[in-house]
């Protein structure tokens, strides 16, 4: 149950902190300023709770656990679980400090009338290769022959660096859970949108997960 707890508190932060960066203090943190939010909240919660759950917060990065041969499929589900409920309850707070959903929680999208306005096939492209990318720093970071101390900063750099590239792209997800949240509480074109954000994080997390299974990436 800790683990769960923690997992829970942890997609909570990630989507509170960085979706909070584009709708609290977007303009005056600008794009940068929400990557590192992200990135930072990332760190934070990698050595606040990584002791306990590992930090995955996004049911993407348990799915390349598992794939990976790293977690059994009863705890990736329940780790899924907690993850939502953290997402859906940090949008919500977020809702409640922001005063509604005017102006949106940070929801992803794409298409026109959408910051960039790249469109379905980009989206879609961006979110399994960057996820891919992600679940294999993950997995490399936190691997047998890593030097543990420095995986909590090498993830949330490597969550940084993916916000700044594609921010205008998706608004960047990589993350079922932290698109899931404001998309519930937010609804019409972001909830339409939703599935997007599941199906290709999932396919990036299959890619780089497997690669670590079949000993492609073995040091």
């Amino acid at each position: 149950m800790n683990k769960l707890v923690a997992e829970f508190i942890g997609t909570l932060s990630l989507v509170l902190f960085g979706c909070g960066a584009a709708v609290l203090g977007g303009e005056h943190v600008g794009q940068l300023g929400i990557a590192l939010a992200f990135g930072f909240a990332i760190v934070a919660m990698a050595y606040g709770i990584g002791p306990i759950s590992g930090c995955h917060v996004n049911p993407a990065v348990s799915l390349g656990v598992f794939i990976a041969g790293r977690m059994n499929a009863k705890d990736m589900v329940q780790y899924w679980i907690a993850q939502i409920l953290g997402a859906i309850a940090g949008a919500f707070i977020l809702m409640v400090i922001a005063g509604g959903t005017a102006n949106g929680l940070g929801q992803n999208g794409w298409g026109p009338g959408y910051l960039g306005e790249y469109g379905l096939v980009q989206a879609l492209v961006f979110e399994i290769v960057m996820t891919a990318l992600f679940v294999i720093v993950i997995l490399g970071a936190t691997g047998p022959k890593a030097n543990a101390g420095f995986a909590g900063l090498a993830i949330g750099i490597t969550l940084a660096v993916i916000h700044i590239v594609g921010i205008q792209v998706t608004g960047v997800s990589v993350n079922p859970a932290r698109s899931i949240g404001p998309a519930l509480l937010v609804g019409g074109q972001a909830l339409a949108q939703l599935w997007l954000f599941i199906v290709a994080p999932a396919i990036g997390a299959v890619i780089g997960g497997t690669l670590y299974k079949l000993d492609v990436l073995k040091a």
